[in-house]
């Protein structure tokens, strides 16, 4: 299921990338720590997030360093409601933290009803996770 699903991911990505689209939307995130996002694991850095155009209703979002020009395309697992006091004035990454490293773990745009969540390592039983959160502030496209 999950080779599956990342081939999924990467023929969608390739796809949106195929057909030229221009994304409607970019948001720009200074995120002050190291963090795995999907399988790769990112530096700390500012980073555009863009939500990818699909005519199939999944939603693909792309990170991408602005310093190194590395990038990452995500693919949302499930949606999410946002969490209490969140609006349109305060979009967001949410990470999920333990000891020793962090996690992309939602996604809120702020101008959905709800929010996405990404695929992350699962927590040994012992482990409990702190969620920071990262404002999202409107970006400029590349």
């Amino acid at each position: 299921m999950k080779k599956l699903t990342t081939n999924l991911m990467i023929a969608t990505a390739a796809l949106v990338v195929a057909a030229g689209v221009a994304s409607a939307q970019t948001m720009t995130a200074g995120i002050p720590f190291e963090f795995r996002a999907g399988s790769q694991v990112m530096a700390p850095g500012t980073y555009q997030v863009q939500r990818l155009p699909t005519q199939t209703g999944i939603s693909i979002y792309r990170l991408l360093d602005v310093d190194s020009h590395r990038s990452i395309v995500l693919l949302a697992q499930a949606s999410v409601s946002p969490r209490k006091g969140w609006t349109e004035e305060n979009a967001k990454l949410v990470f999920a933290c333990t000891d020793g490293s962090c996690a992309l773990a939602e996604l809120w745009s702020g101008s959905e009803s709800h929010g996405y969540a990404f695929s992350r390592p699962k927590l040994a039983t012992d482990e409990t996770a702190v969620l920071r959160e990262i404002p999202l502030q409107p970006g400029k496209g590349e």
